[in-house]
């Protein structure tokens, strides 16, 4: 198979289109090739009266591939990428705390070992968890342990199921194959910018649970990790509570998978006296626009194009305080939503469907802080410095999980909104006018009111008036970081647990979490089959 790539294609191709553009580059009649498919595609809208795609396209010859490549320039062997499962050959089974991206592949992948884990998940399956957040989110009734942050596919699910990522790692592909065959569009194999949806990403996560099960593996909901037992400095047992009882499960080896915002367990593990770190992320707040105004921005005469779909930004700057100021998370089509869970304390993110059809796109326009900021020397003074955010949140807009928000128009300044424009907010159960400035730390406003006039020069209409602000954003990574060695991935305080993903500081974003499940399952295996804890 010869892979060819930078192949610029118009959007209204075909599979013949692809053949006639692999022939032109290769210098072969197209009758020499047997197939083509995608492997990358990505939109080029640098000319907005001539948008293409550029591909890099997989084909089969009949002729032989050696003497082609001579002569091609921009075209390399390939093959199809395999992953091989390591065998499990060791005896007790391997616990995964939490079920998000990082905790169902490193369960994936010990399941098609043949290592039998055992999975706790604090929140519900998918089903039970999707009717805790939509009665949240028509009632205000908080359920602590099922909502947009706990349950089954961890915050990702109710978040677009985004599988952007800049990890090189090729175990990516592992999880792109695995998300297809369990029921994911197979477009994202090759498009730049893949997503799944919120609404196609439940029935995957779901499939993937009850493939682990078929398997052997174990998958307990509403259980919560509440401590561990350690001898000889190594794991021998995890506590859990479930249903109001505890109960104690025997092993040697567990992948400490728990997102990140398990504060209550952010304690325990600091209680336990674990190796743990305060660590950078970035608050702010979501900005809401018009699709349609965004899609015309990017795309020009072809917005609303089909195989365009809702258009994408991604933008940052370096503010005249020396911080950096950046969209993240972009939910093209989407809507902001209310995603809090702890009592008290509000916080929200973004999500869309598979169609990414609604009124508005919206992104996170985030800060970066750092530990110098948290006021404190404690390794969990992020948490609380987030926490205290979140509870400012929460009363500015009127106690009762109301979201704050404020047009552009009077982010800019420092006013009090009174009104609304064209964007209408879409969180849910409501919201509230009101001037987030009043909650957000002086440099923390006034590099998001700089970001936002540098960003309007970038893409026409980023700074309308009328675009909304809903605050507060704060869970854009995790506040902590375990320890970790950096050859075993075990923890540098407990032989046999394995920190991982998001949650504990080695991850940022779907991919890049099941990338290091993948890596912590790899290495459990490695360390029950060979005796090496070390």
């Amino acid at each position: 198979m010869i892979r060819v790539n930078n192949i610029h294609i118009p959007l209204d191709y075909d599979d013949n289109t692809l053949k006639k553009a692999v022939a032109r580059e290769l210098r072969v009649d197209s009758k020499s090739i047997q197939s083509v498919s995608l492997f990358r595609r990505s939109i080029d809208a640098r000319k907005k009266d001539s948008i293409v795609f550029i591909c890099s396209i997989d084909a089969q010859l009949t002729i032989g591939e050696d003497k082609v490549l001579k002569r091609a320039k921009n075209a390399v062997k390939a093959a199809p990428y395999r992953y091989e499962v390591p065998q499990w050959h060791g005896g007790a089974s391997p616990v995964v705390v939490g079920f998000g991206p990082a905790g169902m592949f490193a369960a994936l992948v010990l399941a098609q070992s043949g290592a039998k884990p055992i999975v706790l998940e604090r929140g519900r399956d998918v089903d039970a968890r999707t009717a805790d957040v939509n009665r949240f989110w028509l009632s205000g009734a908080l359920d602590e342990s099922s909502n947009v942050q706990f349950g089954e596919g961890g915050a990702g699910t109710f978040s677009d199921g985004k599988l952007n990522t800049g990890t090189k790692d090729s175990r990516q592909r592992k999880v792109l194959n695995e998300f297809v065959k369990h029921g994911a569009p197979e477009e994202i194999l090759y498009n730049a910018k893949p997503h799944i949806g919120t609404d196609k990403l439940k029935i995957t996560v779901k499939n993937i649970r009850e493939d682990i099960i078929a398997l052997g593996g174990k998958v307990l909901f509403e259980t919560k990790l509440i401590g561990f037992d350690a001898q000889n400095g190594g794991i021998c047992s995890v506590t859990a509570e479930r249903h109001g009882k505890t109960e104690k499960i025997d092993t040697d080896s567990v992948i400490l998978a728990i997102g990140h915002s398990a504060r209550d367990t952010f304690e325990m593990l600091y209680d336990k006296q674990l190796p743990i770190e305060a660590k950078p992320f970035s608050v702010g707040a979501r900005i809401e626009h018009l699709r349609e105004k965004i899609d015309r921005a990017q795309f020009g005469k072809f917005a609303g194009n089909k195989r365009l779909g809702a258009a994408y930004y991604k933008m940052n700057v370096n503010t005249a305080n020396g911080r950096g100021a950046y969209t993240f998370c972009m939910c093209p089509g989407g809507k902001v939503v209310n995603a809090s869970s702890e009592q008290g304390r509000l916080v929200t993110n973004g999500m869309s469907e598979f169609a990414r059809d609604e009124m508005n796109s919206n992104a996170a326009l985030l800060v970066s802080v750092s530990p110098k900021d948290y006021g404190s020397d404690h390794p969990l003074a992020g948490m609380h410095y987030q926490r205290d955010l979140e509870e400012k949140a929460f009363a500015l807009g009127g106690g009762n999980y109301q979201a704050p928000v404020q047009r552009v128009a009077d982010f800019l300044q420092n006013e009090t909104s009174v009104r609304l424009g064209e964007v209408t907010p879409g969180i849910a159960p409501g919201y509230t006018l009101s001037n987030l400035h009043d909650i957000l730390p002086d440099y923390v406003g006034e590099s998001m009111k700089q970001a936002i006039r540098d960003m309007g020069r970038r893409l026409k209409g980023f700074d309308d008036g009328d675009a909304v602000l809903t605050g507060v954003e704060t869970r854009s990574s995790s506040p902590i970081r375990i320890l970790r060695h950096s050859d075993t991935l075990q923890s540098v305080g407990v032989e046999g647990l394995f920190p991982c993903g998001e949650g504990a500081g080695y991850a940022g974003g779907i991919i890049s979490a099941a990338v290091d499940g993948i890596k912590c399952a790899e290495k459990v295996i490695e360390s029950v089959n060979f005796g090496d804890n070390s």
